[in-house]
């Protein structure tokens, strides 16, 4: 069994911008133990699996040893929070270990999520209870596999401590990987307060490292921050095609390099409802699926500010007014695939039997992951096969989607694309399976009983979403009524 590796740490962030940044000592759990890896993303570290279970992963990834090269700091930032500026925050409960750089030059911020106090843990422990940690281990890598931008989850490290919130629960450590952990946020802290100095080293950095296609531009700054725009609508218009809802986009939660970031309340939708909260915080709705594609702008907007040292008003407003075309045409080609149309199709003709086709998902609450997959069923010239009647039957109102579905086959017969090509190149942008709340909840239950079974069962599942696994139909069904109205916090 391999007993060491030997991470290869650039560390480039915390060398050349150290007022981000405070030197700290993890607080280790007690009785750490793995729960769950990752062999994905801990091929993006280059680690073997069988040091995956050695005593010095453990070690490192439950905070007990600093790996050589590395370092235990927490970086500081502000953020607007539900649209209040909150002049600092920071890694609370999150630990930077390094960025290690792989064989293939790539870089990965490496973070233990749960590993103690910080300077910036505002009156908090540092902990993360098991019941978030498993919650985000899964996301993440749920996401990816979804080809969905995010950060990656290395490992999921359980233990005996007692975390007290609501209730007594037990802490853990997520290890979570990034190509960067610089958040809008990072530029709000240096901006707001005046420091111009550490500002202008923190847009270099990201110039250098992030964006080096802006580097020999006539203006660095304004590409960059219409590289930040781009990224952050394709991102959302990827979560809306999918019914991902964040639950908390924060401006300290929003990544400059378009990654989902911060799993906390987050929720796949059940049910189609564009008004869904998954947040049980978010009285006002603010969050609310329908509303993420205007709060990434709003977000933009606070971002912009930060920017001004170096941009006009003018060259800010240039840069925001790409948003919304940027998103709306990318959701609508996310859409058009979904529905299983070519690009030679008309636009319009794509948005008037999208747009019906939600109203009548939501007037009769029909899941939506499944209204999009068993919308393969339905064949071009064939109206009465037993596939498509499985299809019809989500709906309680038959009537409407029959007559949907007579204006859909008229689409697709003005196509000359194969239908089998077409059925399969549906079900690769239509999951079967996603992150349902419930089967979260699930795991969490038999997890914190011991039995971690279900996790790896789960993971192993949604790292192949499209694909129909053998035993696992249950997996791939509606969520009971139970399941849809979870309460789901902030609180981790």
């Amino acid at each position: 069994m391999t007993n060491s590796h030997q991470f290869n740490f650039a560390n480039s962030f915390f060398r050349q911008l150290p007022e981000g940044y405070q030197h700290i000592t993890a607080t280790p759990l007690t009785n750490s133990h793995l729960i769950a890896y990752s062999k994905c993303a801990a091929s993006l570290l280059d680690l073997p699996d069988d040091y995956v279970h050695s005593k010095e992963f453990l070690q490192i990834f439950s905070g007990q040893k600093i790996p050589q090269g590395g370092h235990h700091i927490a970086q500081v930032y502000a953020g607007h929070q539900f649209g209040y500026f909150v002049e600092q925050l920071g890694d609370g409960r999150s630990i930077f270990v390094g960025e290690a750089v792989n064989h293939q030059q790539q870089r990965f911020d490496i973070h233990l999520k749960g590993a103690g106090q910080t300077p910036y843990s505002r009156m908090g422990d540092g902990r993360a209870v098991l019941r978030s940690s498993i919650r985000e281990f899964l996301a993440s890598e749920a996401m990816a596999a979804l080809d969905i931008p995010t950060t990656r989850a290395l490992c999921l490290i359980g233990s005996d401590e007692r975390v007290y919130r609501e209730s007594v629960e037990t802490g853990a450590i997520m290890t979570r990987l990034a190509s960067s952990h610089i958040r809008f946020g990072n530029f709000e802290y240096f901006f707001h307060k005046n420091d111009k100095e550490a500002l202008n080293k923190l847009a270099d950095y990201c110039i250098e490292h992030h964006f080096p296609d802006c580097a020999n531009q006539k203006q660095p700054y304004l590409q960059m921050f219409k590289a930040i725009v781009k990224s952050t609508a394709m991102l959302i218009a990827k979560w809306q095609a999918v019914g991902f809802c964040h639950g908390v986009m924060n401006t300290d939660n929003m990544s400059i390099v378009g990654l989902t970031i911060d799993y906390g309340p987050f929720a796949f939708m059940d049910d189609y409802q564009p008004g869904f909260i998954c947040n049980h915080s978010d009285h006002g709705g603010r969050y609310a699926y329908e509303q993420q594609p205007g709060v990434g702008l709003w977000n933009l907007n606070a971002l912009a500010h930060s920017f001004s040292n170096w941009l006009s008003k003018a060259q800010l407003s240039e840069a925001l007014a790409l948003y919304e075309p940027i998103l709306v045409q990318h959701y609508l080609e996310l859409m058009r695939d979904k529905m299983g149309f070519s690009r030679a199709t008309d636009d319009n003709q794509v948005r008037h039997l999208l747009a019906t086709f939600l109203k009548l998902t939501n007037h009769d609450k029909v899941d939506y992951t499944l209204a999009f997959r068993y919308l393969n069923q339905v064949f071009a010239n064939d109206s009465q096969n037993q596939q498509c009647q499985q299809f019809i039957t989500l709906f309680s109102h038959t009537d409407g989607i029959t007559q949907w579905l007579e204006q859909y086959r008229q689409a697709l017969q003005q196509q000359d694309d194969c239908c089998i090509k077409r059925h399969q190149a549906m079900d690769l942008c239509n999951p079967l399976y996603i992150l349902r709340n419930y089967l979260a909840q699930q795991a969490i239950e038999q997890s914190e009983q011991g039995n971690h079974q279900e996790i790896t069962k789960l993971h192993n599942i949604l790292t192949t979403p499209f694909n129909e696994q053998s035993g696992c139909e249950q997996y791939a069904k509606a969520a009971p009524d139970w399941g849809k109205n979870l309460e789901i916090t902030c609180s981790s």
